[in-house]
């Protein structure tokens, strides 16, 4: 059977009806709820449904990941840079002018002789540039006798009879000796081969000129180092605390001319490093 046209409007009208109906009920739940958040406060939840259709939710930003870069095959990673300090350049350094060796055949501009002798690693030095008090006067030196001695007997076991024909001087002797040299051959003659009074070894009573008895030809001269007796002295001396004092080629450092003759004793330890050595001493002693 076919509706008719009343029919459709009344169903039209009836379901407009009923969805006004819901609809309403469905306001009015939502509504009861609302109101039931608010504590049922009118005025509250209108003023929170106003809110909610104003304002806007806060955005919040994400920082976007950074792209990894892909690693570089084989690639070593860079060493990490160090700071250096900076290094100041060094200012050259001033070198010191290279003293002038000291002349030792010079005597010092002295007024007056020391009040002292001169004492070195234990040996008592006697030279140009240490002289000794006037008033020094020890005589003869007993240990140096007893070494000489002692050398002497050995030296004639080889058929050499050796003597000391001067040994120790005193102050005035020396003064005396020197002013004749002086009037003979001229001070800087004498200054050669004599002490001034107060810078002798022989004042030290250290000091001993060897000779060879039946030679006296050869005493106080070069010529004893050529003599059987002059050799044995010379290579056998330290044995018995004895050293050449004044060898050849060393004027500058001693202060004098060669004297194969003129022997000082210093002991056998000092002596026996001397001889090895080949050195003065002055050198041994470092002056």
């Amino acid at each position: 059977m076919k509706p008719t046209k009343k029919k459709t409007e009344f169903d039209k009208k009836f379901y407009i009806k009923w969805m006004v109906i819901a609809m309403t009920a469905i306001w009015a739940a939502i509504a009861a709820v609302w109101l039931s958040m608010h504590n049922w406060d009118t005025e509250e939840s209108m003023q929170a449904l106003a809110r909610a259709f104003t304002e806007q939710p806060a955005e919040t930003e994400q920082e976007a990941p950074a792209e990894e870069e892909a690693p570089v095959k084989d690639e070593q990673p860079a060493p990490e840079e160090t700071e250096q300090p900076e290094t100041q350049p060094e200012e050259p350094k001033e070198e010191a002018p290279e003293a002038t060796p000291k002349d030792a055949t010079v005597y010092p501009d002295i007024d007056q002789l020391p009040a002292e002798p001169t004492i070195v690693k234990g040996i008592l030095l006697a030279n140009k540039q240490h002289p000794l008090p006037e008033t020094y006067a020890p005589g003869e030196n007993a240990e140096a006798r007893a070494a000489f001695d002692s050398m002497a007997q050995a030296a004639a076991k080889d058929g050499l009879q050796l003597t000391a024909f001067s040994t120790y001087r005193a102050f005035d002797r020396q003064k005396q000796l020197y002013e004749g040299y002086v009037a003979k051959d001229g001070q800087a003659a004498a200054d050669r081969y004599s002490a001034r009074p107060g810078f002798s070894e022989h004042q030290t009573g250290l000091a001993f000129d060897i000779g060879e008895a039946g030679q006296e030809q050869h005493w106080a001269s070069a010529s004893f180092g050529d003599t059987a007796g002059g050799k044995w002295v010379k290579e056998n001396a330290h044995n018995y605390g004895f050293i050449l004092r004044y060898p050849e080629g060393k004027e500058q450092i001693t202060g004098y001319m060669h004297e194969s003759w003129h022997f000082r004793y210093v002991g056998k330890e000092a002596a026996t490093a001397i001889y090895k050595q080949n050195i003065t001493l002055e050198e041994y002693l470092g002056i």
